[in-house]
C-alpha cells in the first residue's frame, strides 16, 4: 500500500468535509430559530418578529445553498478514493442516505420555496408550516447522517458477507443500526451544538447593530432570544457531553485514553489532566496539570475505580494521541467560555444593563467563529479518535483505500479543492457581508399589532385613520412574552 496515497487521501476528506460542516450547523441551528421567531409573530403579530424571520431567512437560505454545493462532493470521494470501504459499508449507508433523501432533502428543499419567496403569496399559517417542515428536514437530515457516522464507531445490526475484498456489511436489524450503541448520544450532542453556534452567529450580528446603533429594537428582540436558547445550548453541552463520554468509555476505551491522554493504567483513581503536551513516543504527559481522581469520577461516578489506559490497547490500535486530545480539551474550554458568557450576559439582560455594556457586545461580535472551532473541534476528536479504524474494530482506514488511485491523483485534486472551496468561501463571507449590511426591513413599530387591543390600531391604519388603538402601550409595542 502506498502511504502517501492513504495521507493524501486522509487530508482531501477532512479538508472536504470540514468546509461542508460550516454549513450544517448553522443551517439547522437558524432552522430552530426561525420557527420560534415566526412562532412568536403569529403570537403577538408584533411586525418586528416578522422582520427577524424575513431577515434570519435570508441568511439561512445563502448557508443552505452553499451547504448543498459542498455536500455532494464528499459522496463522490467515497467511490474515487475509498472503493474498498464504500463496498464495505454500502449497503449500510446505502440505507440511511436513501432515508435522508426521502424523509429530510425532499422535505426541506420541497418547503423551501415557500419559506424564502412564499411570504406574499400563502397565508401566515401556511407559511409557518412550511417553515416548520424546513426546520423539521434539517433535523432529519443530520438523524441519517448521525446514524450512518455512529454506525461507524459501534456497529451494530449486521453481518458480513464475502471475504477479503469483497467483503461487505449487510444489515439484519435496520433498528438496531439506527439504534447503534452511540446514535443519539451523538446526535444529541451535534444537534446541541448546531443550536448553540446558530445562537451565538445572531447574537454577534445583534451585537453588531446595537453596537453601530443601528436597527436598535429588531438587534435588541434577535439578542434575546438567541440568548435564551444559547444559555440552554451551553448548559445542555455540559450534560451531553458527559453522557456521551460514559459512553465512549464503554464502547470506545481506546478513544477515551486517547481524548484524556492516558497512557498508564493507575491502581487507583485516576487524575484527569487539564492542560499538558503527550508525549506518545515517551508514553507519558509533559507539564501536565491534573485533577487527582476526576476521571474516576467521571467514567464510574466515584473516586475510586481505575480507568484503563492505552497501554491495556495493542499499540498498533492506538489513535493519534495529540491531536485527540488538543482537538477534546480545546472544544471543552471553548464549552466553558460559553456558558460563562451567556451566563452573564444574561445576568445583565435581567439587570437591564446588557445593551449598554459595549464592551461584552464587542465580544460577542468577535465570538461567532468560536462555536465553528467548537464543532470542528468536535468532528476531529470523534473522527481522529476512531483511528486507525474506519469502521471501529472492523475495516482499517488503510484497508478502506482504493486500489487504482494515485498519490499524483490525489494531490491535484486537493489543489483544485482548496481553490474552489476559497471561491466558494469568498463569495459566502460577500454575500453575507452584503445581506447584514444591509440589514432588517425597516418596520413601523408604531402600527405593530401585538395584542388583541392593538388589531383595532392595524385596523384604523388600514382604514386610512392612521391611528393607534389606545390600548397599545406608549411606544406602540406590547411586549410578549415579557423576557423577549
Amino acid at each position: 500500500m502506498d502511504t502517501s496515497v492513504l495521507t493524501l487521501s486522509r487530508i482531501q476528506f477532512a479538508l472536504t468535509i470540514m468546509f461542508h460542516y460550516l454549513f450544517p450547523p448553522l443551517t439547522i441551528g437558524l432552522g430552530g430559530l426561525l420557527v420560534f421567531m415566526e412562532g412568536l409573530y403569529l403570537k403577538t403579530r408584533d411586525r418586528q418578529y416578522e422582520a427577524m424571520t424575513r431577515f434570519w431567512t435570508k441568511i439561512f437560505a445563502v448557508n443552505f445553498a452553499v451547504g448543498v454545493a459542498t455536500g455532494i462532493v464528499m459522496e463522490f470521494q467515497f467511490g474515487t478514493n475509498w472503493a474498498t470501504y464504500s463496498r464495505y459499508v454500502g449497503d449500510v449507508f446505502g440505507s440511511a442516505l436513501a432515508a435522508e433523501g426521502i424523509f429530510a432533502f425532499f422535505l426541506e428543499s420541497g418547503f423551501l420555496a415557500v419559506l424564502v419567496f412564499g411570504w406574499d403569496r400563502v397565508s401566515p399559517k401556511t407559511h409557518f408550516f412550511a417553515t416548520c417542515m424546513v426546520a423539521l428536514g434539517a433535523v432529519f437530515s443530520s438523524i441519517w447522517i448521525i446514524v450512518a457516522n455512529s454506525w461507524q464507531q459501534t456497529p451494530a445490526g449486521f453481518h458480513i458477507v464475502g471475504v477479503g475484498l469483497t467483503a461487505r456489511a449487510e444489515i439484519t436489524d435496520f433498528w438496531a443500526m439506527v439504534f447503534n450503541p452511540s446514535s443519539l448520544h451523538r446526535l444529541l450532542h451535534t444537534l446541541i451544538g448546531a443550536y448553540l453556534l446558530a445562537a451565538f452567529f445572531v447574537m454577534s450580528v445583534s451585537a453588531y447593530y446595537l453596537l453601530s446603533r443601528r436597527h436598535g429594537n429588531f438587534a435588541r428582540k434577535s439578542f434575546r432570544v438567541a440568548l435564551i436558547l444559547g444559555t440552554v445550548m451551553s448548559l445542555a453541552a455540559v450534560i451531553s457531553g458527559d453522557l456521551q463520554g460514559k459512553k465512549v468509555a464503554v464502547t470506545q476505551p481506546a478513544k477515551l485514553a486517547a481524548m484524556e491522554a492516558h497512557f498508564t493504567t493507575t491502581d487507583g483513581p485516576t487524575p484527569l489532566y487539564l492542560f499538558g503536551i503527550p508525549d506518545e513516543r515517551g508514553e507519558r504527559m509533559k507539564h501536565g496539570v491534573a485533577v487527582p481522581g476526576l476521571l474516576s469520577f467521571m467514567v464510574h461516578g466515584n473516586f475510586r475505580d481505575p480507568v484503563d489506559g492505552l497501554d491495556k490497547i495493542p499499540r498498533e490500535n492506538w489513535p493519534p494521541v495529540a491531536i485527540t486530545f488538543h482537538a477534546f480539551h480545546l472544544m471543552v474550554i471553548l464549552g466553558i467560555l460559553f456558558i460563562c458568557l451567556t451566563l452573564l450576559a444574561l445576568v445583565l439582560l435581567w439587570r437591564g444593563t446588557l445593551f449598554e455594556t459595549r464592551w461584552l457586545l464587542r465580544i460577542f461580535v468577535f465570538a461567532a467563529p468560536l462555536p465553528y472551532v467548537a464543532n470542528q473541534a468536535g468532528w476531529v476528536t470523534a473522527e481522529v479518535g476512531r483511528q486507525p479504524w474506519v469502521v471501529y474494530g472492523l475495516l482499517r482506514t488503510s484497508e478502506g483505500l482504493s486500489k487504482a488511485v494515485v498519490a499524483n491523483q490525489v494531490f491535484g485534486s486537493i489543489i483544485m479543492f482548496i481553490l474552489i472551496y476559497a471561491l466558494l468561501f469568498a463569495v459566502w463571507i460577500f454575500v453575507l457581508d452584503s445581506k447584514i449590511r444591509q440589514g432588517p426591513d425597516e418596520i413601523d413599530t408604531a402600527h405593530s399589532a401585538t395584542a388583541p387591543g392593538a388589531i383595532l390600531g392595524v385596523a384604523s391604519q388600514r382604514a386610512g385613520t392612521g391611528g393607534a388603538s389606545l390600548t397599545d402601550t406608549e411606544d406602540g409595542i406590547r411586549e410578549w412574552p415579557p423576557w423577549i
